[in-house]
């Protein structure tokens, strides 16, 4: 159970830090545009990583 929750952990962390690279990339219209678009699924990675916290808790107190 212990090797799964590692292994959902790193996999999130990789496509955070995956997306804000590949983010990067572009001309420079497309960097400011995606400015915004890249703070917004930051904000939607920490909320999927909270959520499913709180579902892991939930299924390890019930």
């Amino acid at each position: 159970m212990q090797f799964s929750i590692i292994l959902i952990i790193l996999i999130g962390i990789i496509a955070l830090v995956s997306t804000i690279l590949i983010g990067g990339l572009g001309d420079s219209n497309y960097a400011k545009r995606t400015k915004g678009n890249l703070s917004r699924l930051t904000l939607i990675y920490l909320v999927v990583i909270l959520v499913s916290f709180g579902g892991l808790a939930l299924y390890l107190i019930f």
